[in-house]
């Protein structure tokens, strides 16, 4: 009898153990997507939204978010076929249709209409101006991206000479805090939880939101190959819905629910920072309200780009941009 009832027992806690440590099974019914994140930033809240709150699953897509930091080796991860969506500044389609790719890369949602990065000085500032910034070293980012260019469009359109400053852009972008830290530049360009960081350390201080500097543009948006769009218009349009999801959300909800929502992409930071950047970027109104890309924010890209001489041509708004999904 002793001997049936531990048969029983142990047959029972096989049964238990099976269904309490079996994996999920693959939802067969998802397509798998694949996106190439520029940056890992609190700046993309509407993004881990999306994904956190399980709205690409509403739409039928199981989607990977892989960090690929520099707009550049987003659009070779996009053009080698590594991942299917890019998401990264607007321009690096205009790039990469310049350089003659007959796939080019297609804009077909924006999700910041700003630029994310915040200056940090090393010394404490009080009423911050740009003219402050003559004769300084400050670490922008690699050359040809948008915080060093948005910074000297800022510089040029107030009447400050490029040659005023030295904007550094020998840096990579993964290297810049630690340079800062380590001594180099009386200023730095850092996205966040990074300013944050680096402000709660004693390192720096936070002195001005690029962004608002530089006015509204597409400055992150969502690409991908011209053929990849034609081919699969279903992905493309569950993908926009998805993200305007997440922008309705944190236009409709409070700092507080949003990062309470996205804290796990971001474990090293405290909640009570997490809620300060998001409502940081809430205060310079960081999103837009749909995925919609405009000509006009697209033409100022253009010429924040022209101004730092990065642009020989001005690339077609028509052809690289798809609002066919997008909500007006």
């Amino acid at each position: 009898m002793k001997k049936f009832i531990i048969i029983l027992l142990i047959i029972g806690l096989i049964i238990t153990g099976f269904f309490v440590f079996t994996p999920k099974k693959e939802n067969k019914d998802l397509t798998k997507v694949k996106v190439a994140e520029v940056t890992h930033s609190i700046f993309y809240a509407p993004q881990y939204i999306a994904h956190s709150l399980g709205y690409f699953e509403e739409e039928g897509l199981d989607v990977e978010i892989i960090l690929t930091s520099g707009a550049d080796k987003v659009t070779a991860a996009v053009l080698s076929g590594d991942v299917q969506i890019g998401f990264c500044g607007s321009e690096s389609t205009i790039y990469n249709y310049n350089q003659g790719n007959k796939d080019y890369l297609i804009n077909f949602a924006g999700l910041t209409k700003k630029d994310g990065s915040f200056l940090v000085a090393r010394e404490k500032t009080e009423n911050f101006k740009l003219e402050d910034l003559k004769g300084k070293h400050i670490i922008g980012g690699r050359k040809g991206g948008m915080p060093a260019m948005t910074l000297e469009y800022a510089l040029n359109i107030n009447g400050i000479k490029s040659s005023a400053t030295n904007i550094d852009t020998s840096i990579d972008f993964a290297s810049m805090s630690g340079a800062f830290i380590g001594g180099t530049g009386d200023y730095v360009a850092l996205f966040e939880p990074t300013a944050s960081e680096l402000e709660k350390e004693g390192y720096g201080y936070i002195v001005a939101s690029i962004g608002e500097l530089g006015g509204d543009v597409p400055y992150t948006t969502y690409n991908a190959k011209k053929s990849y769009i034609e081919q699969n218009p279903k992905i493309i349009e569950g993908f926009t819905k998805a993200i305007q999801k997440g922008l309705d959300y944190v236009h409709n909800h409070t700092s507080k629910e949003i990062a309470e929502n996205i804290k796990d992409y971001f474990p090293d930071t405290k909640e009570e920072d997490l809620i300060n950047i998001v409502q940081r970027y809430k205060d310079i109104d960081s999103w837009y309200d749909t995925t919609y890309i405009s000509e006009k924010d697209f033409k100022h890209i253009e010429e924040i780009v022209k101004n730092a001489g990065e642009l020989d041509k001005k690339a077609p708004y028509s052809k690289l941009v798809n609002n066919e999904y997008a909500k007006k």
